[in-house]
């Protein structure tokens, strides 16, 4: 089992900012992703890697832990949508100024 990575990435995201959808290199950690997000709610969305059609849309509540592994990590991309974009079913969700707090293990 591998061990945690000595540093921790702080992601601070702009009211107006977004993340283009990406599956974390594999380079660089291993198979847990931990994020802690600060702040504001959020809408994450994930899709699967080969068939992007297939996918969900979450709620990063703020003060909120997920962690992603196994097939999340690998086989799914994921991103926070944009202001205009982020809806939990008919519901909007405004997101602001949003800090995450990240944490990986080695590759």
């Amino acid at each position: 089992e591998s061990q945690v990575l000595p540093y921790t990435h702080v992601l601070d995201l702009s009211e107006d900012g977004y993340i283009k959808p990406h599956i974390d290199s594999v380079r660089f950690c291993g198979d847990r992703v931990a994020v802690v997000s600060l702040l504001s709610d959020s809408v994450a969305k994930f899709a699967l890697e080969n068939e992007p059609v297939i996918s969900v849309t979450v709620l990063i509540p703020r003060l909120s832990l997920y962690v992603m592994k196994g097939s999340s990590r690998y086989k799914f991309t994921h991103e926070i949508l944009k202001n205009e974009d982020s809806y939990i079913g008919e519901r909007k969700v405004k997101k602001g100024r949003r800090i995450s707090i990240i944490r990986r293990n080695e590759p």
